[in-house]
């Protein structure tokens, strides 16, 4: 009579101890399973080939009964691949070489997906009534980590995420050679688009009335304040920044590539307002080689979190009378400065706020204001009769 079988988290075993146990568990450095069993006094070991949980745990059983054989050198029938074990390959492969931010995005919306479609569920088989359903679901809030009803522009970042998993799965061979998706289902399906999405610029007079007021918020929020209006950067990035990415001789800062949602590494010289703003840091925060420039008020290893940066903005919005607007935030000083640049050249424009892509600036960060207009109507050339 077999042993009763054996679970834990890292590994599944099978029969008995001493004479037909097998044990399953998956491989550090690839993550594919072995199956582990003792031969005349010596332990064996061979690659299952597949990270399918499921099926590695059915081998052991099977191995354990003796209705398998060790030999796995043979061909491996193909078996169906599931959302769930698709995701959970992309969420090992590829998630992981991610920024902090998208990676929590794609574990969230990973579990989303698998709720609304079924972890069992074939990809093969999505189709367009899916995507729509999907769509009119999320929308009016009935799915979704929130409970709420959510824009366009969220629901269009979802799907780009499930058409990301999709292709790669179109590009990726298992370990037999064989795709692990013959094409995607999903391709050329047309996304939701928000219309007239609400993308606002902070105003020089707004820019003034926060920075006056920073001296009564906290020294962390004014150096930020300050070095995203002077930089054009994101608040992120700037939270992240360190003193070795600062050279004051040269006055330019480095931009780490895991800290831009671009991924891109690139120099950006500073003005002399930022440069001030630094050195400001650097007096009352005494940080000094691979220190935060601006530490968290609670750890000074650490870089100041979000919600510091979101409550101090908030803070300064009050103190400096202006009335709550949907849209201004930190990223409205990033619009400012590509707006405030407008005259520049784009690929110079580009290079300076960390843009990779031209269209994007021009699409969503340059707003011209009445002031600019009337000026290129004024230098329009004039034909004289």
């Amino acid at each position: 009579m077999m042993a009763r079988t054996k679970r834990s988290r890292r590994s599944y075993g099978a029969g008995e101890w001493g004479r037909n146990r097998v044990r399953v568990f998956p491989d550090l450095k690839t993550g594919l399973f072995q199956v582990e069993w003792r031969e005349n006094g010596r332990r064996l070991t061979r690659s299952l080939g597949h990270r399918d949980w499921t099926r590695a745990k059915r081998q052991a059983d099977e191995f354990a009964a003796g209705f398998a054989s060790p030999d796995l050198n043979g061909k491996v029938e193909a078996e169906p691949l599931d959302l769930g074990t698709l995701f959970d390959i992309y969420g090992e492969e590829v998630t992981p070489t991610k920024t902090r931010h998208s990676r929590l995005h794609d574990r969230t919306t990973t579990k989303m997906f698998l709720r609304f479609f079924g972890r069992d569920r074939d990809p093969a088989t999505l189709s367009q009534r899916d995507w729509d359903r999907f769509i009119r679901e999320r929308r009016s809030g009935r799915i979704g980590p929130s409970g709420r009803p959510v824009s366009d522009r969220t629901i269009e970042h979802d799907l780009k995420f499930l058409i990301a998993v999709l292709n790669w799965a179109e590009r990726s061979r298992d370990e037999q050679g064989r795709l692990l998706l013959d094409r995607n289902p999903l391709k050329g399906l047309r996304k939701p688009t928000q219309k007239n999405p609400t993308r606002v610029v902070l105003a020089e007079e707004e820019y003034r009335a926060l920075l006056e007021a920073s001296s009564r918020v906290e020294w962390r929020f004014r150096v930020a304040l300050v070095l995203a209006h002077e930089t054009g950067h994101r608040i992120g990035a700037i939270r992240k920044l360190r003193w070795t990415d600062i050279d004051f001789e040269g006055r330019v800062v480095r931009w780490r590539a895991e800290h831009e949602k671009t991924g891109y590494e690139h120099v950006t010289p500073l003005t002399d307002e930022a440069v001030a703003a630094l050195k400001e840091a650097r007096a009352v925060g005494a940080g000094s080689g691979n220190a935060p420039v601006l530490p968290s008020p609670i750890d000074s290893a650490r870089c100041m979190s979000p919600s510091c940066a979101f409550r101090w903005w908030k803070k300064a919005q009050t103190l400096a009378g202006l009335e709550p607007k949907r849209g201004r935030g930190w990223h409205s000083l990033r619009r400012k400065f590509a707006s405030d640049l407008m005259d520049t050249p784009l690929k110079v424009l580009c290079e300076l706020g960390g843009w990779k892509d031209p269209q994007t600036v021009l699409k969503c960060y340059q707003r011209p204001d009445a002031g600019q207009l009337r000026t290129a109507l004024e230098g329009r050339p004039r034909v004289r009769g």
